[in-house]
């Protein structure tokens, strides 16, 4: 009779784990993907060619690597408003260094690589030194970058007449790719396996679920969100660098709400916005879901406010799905719970 059962319960663990996988948030968002992509390769006639799709990977690489470096903070259950503005402050000292002080593109890059791991420094160290809310410190710095960018070129200088060599990393293919795609993957790869195959992206979690916990486990908190907040800055850096490539000019407004698209592309992957739960690729699908969805309203004569609107549409759909997920699990655990044990009142005898 046992051996019955065990047979039983070995023929519905594959079925079960199989139900649990079609229900995962990341297989339904790949569902929407789907669709999404049949839908407007139905409408669209040049919407599935491979130049267009070429496209989507040129003009979402940029937003893609904000939302890379989003997810290890959101992890944590912090946030950056800052890196939209400090792309477009990047974007304009890169155009600063080559015109005004005659630095190659090579050294002007690696210039504002550092600055961008200095303004992310700056975020950490508001952070993690004076314990301020993220929320707050990286408002603070979005206006203050956006600012400098705005000063430095009085709201009308732009750079532009980059040599045709720096144009190519955003214009040219590689090896029949676009060649920002190939920084997007390695950079894609990079972030993938720090969060998921070290103790750095394991403590991230346990830091997002629990801070207090995880400094009394003995895990160097104030270490751990330094590091995400200065790899943040400098891929905002490396972004705003392949954005001015791309477009062939750097100015202020470059990057202009760039910070609430990889926001989105995050939580719409699966990230919780309290932390302690997320996945890179995750974050992938939803910055698919997203570039995909504004491209397509293209192709479908649709007005660019309508992709905004469903973007958001979206959001609200995957944080619903989110809690609603929850709610089912908790229901289902509470259904199977084997029912607690019967007192038996003991017989008098008379």
């Amino acid at each position: 009779m046992e051996d019955g059962k065990l047979k039983t319960g070995f023929m519905l663990s594959p079925l079960k784990n199989w139900k649990a996988g079609l229900f995962r948030h990341e297989t339904i968002l790949l569902a929407v993907l789907l669709a999404e992509w049949f839908y407007f390769d139905s409408v669209g006639r040049r919407f599935g060619t491979l130049d267009n799709t070429f496209d989507i990977l040129r003009h979402s690489s940029e937003i893609g690597l904000l939302a890379l470096v989003m997810t290890p903070i959101m992890l944590t259950g912090g946030i950056d408003l800052s890196v939209g503005s400090l792309l477009g402050l990047c974007a304009i000292l890169f155009g600063k260094l080559w015109r005004d002080a005659h630095f190659s593109p090579g050294l002007a890059a690696v210039c504002t690589l550092g600055i961008g791991a200095v303004a992310g420094g700056l975020n950490a160290a508001l952070i993690t030194r004076l314990r301020l809310p993220p929320l707050i410190v990286t408002l603070g710095t979005y206006s203050l970058f956006r600012g400098l960018a705005e000063a430095i070129t009085r709201g009308v200088d732009t750079f532009t007449d980059f040599p045709a060599s720096f144009l190519a990393l955003g214009q040219d293919r590689l090896g029949g790719l676009p060649t920002q795609a190939w920084i997007f993957l390695s950079a894609a790869i990079g972030v993938w396996l720090l969060v998921h195959r070290t103790t750095f992206g394991r403590s991230l979690r346990a830091i997002g679920y629990a801070p207090e916990g995880a400094r009394y486990a003995g895990l160097p908190v104030e270490k751990r969100l330094a590091m995400a907040y200065v790899l943040a800055g400098v891929v905002a850096a490396l972004a705003a660098i392949i954005y001015t490539a791309r477009l062939g000019q750097a100015k202020a407004d470059a990057g202009t709400g760039y910070e609430l698209f990889a926001i989105t592309a995050v939580v719409l992957g699966g990230t919780s916005i309290f932390g302690g739960a997320g996945s890179i690729h995750g974050t992938l699908l939803g910055v698919a879901t997203i570039a995909v969805l504004s491209n397509g309203l293209v192709h479908a004569r649709q007005p660019r406010e309508v992709a905004g609107m469903l973007t958001g549409a979206l959001l609200l759909f995957a944080l619903a799905s989110g809690e609603v997920s929850k709610r089912l699990a908790k229901f289902r655990a509470h259904r199977h719970s084997p029912n607690p044990a019967t007192p038996v009142s003991a017989s008098h005898s008379p």
